[in-house]
């Protein structure tokens, strides 16, 4: 169980984020919104079950796809309380066929939804293996990349497959950020996300942290509107 919280975890907090506007993608006809706890207690009504929360991300356990016994990951924005990520490991096959083949009609899948990808790779590095083990090898150092990125008007959805010394899987996310949204819709998604104001508070002090300042002057602007505000000369 710690490998897949670790598994997890990494997928949700190494990728590249996308944006969302007005509208969030759904995930099992759930909107991609509001807080971890409320996300879960909705995502259970449709049949997963809550294994637990480390690091604040949220691991549930079901069916998805077409595939029983799927694990999701679902994380929030790291200076507030926001979904924001949401990574579906499906079951682990033993050989490269099947995790191949769990890629590809996964992908037909996507594609016929959402069209063709913006990116994709599909190859490893160094050398192309010429056998199953060979290429399974390389998948759990790492050495294999096969990726589709599709964008939509309301997030981006990547899917991949993911390796290491442990497992072998196939991977499918879903995420947004407020840092992906166009300068002049940020403060409007922001606004409409509803954060209290703790999690405001925190979005600004993590952002002036990490001297991102477009977020600190939106989230101040909006603390502003509410009757709290920030004076500094680096806005």
């Amino acid at each position: 169980m710690k490998t897949l919280f670790l598994t997890l975890i990494f997928a949700l907090t190494t990728m590249l984020t996308f944006a969302q506007t007005s509208e969030h993608l759904s995930f099992k006809d759930v909107p991609i919104d509001g807080t971890l706890d409320e996300y879960v207690s909705k995502i259970k009504k449709s049949g997963f079950s809550h294994l637990g929360t480390e690091d604040g991300t949220a691991i549930l356990n079901g069916d998805f796809a077409g595939y029983k016994d799927c694990y999701v990951g679902v994380s929030t924005l790291k200076q507030m309380d926001l979904v924001s990520k949401i990574v579906v490991k499906f079951p682990e096959p033993n050989n490269w066929s099947f995790l191949s083949s769990n890629y590809f009609s996964l992908k037909e899948m996507l594609t016929e939804k959402y069209g063709e990808p913006s990116e994709n790779v599909e190859k490893f590095d160094s050398f192309e293996p010429e056998d199953d083990l060979s290429k399974m090898i390389k998948v759990g150092l790492g050495e294999c990349k096969y990726y589709a990125i599709y964008e939509t008007e309301k997030g981006s959805i990547k899917l991949s497959i993911f390796g290491d010394i442990s497992n072998h899987s196939v991977l499918l996310s879903y995420f947004d950020k407020l840092k992906g949204v166009d300068k002049k819709d940020r403060f409007r998604a922001l606004k409409a996300s509803n954060p209290s104001d703790l999690s405001l508070m925190n979005l600004f002090l993590m952002s002036l942290k990490d001297e991102d300042y477009e977020i600190c002057e939106v989230a101040n602007r909006l603390l502003k509107e509410r009757g709290l505000e920030f004076k500094s000369d680096k806005w």
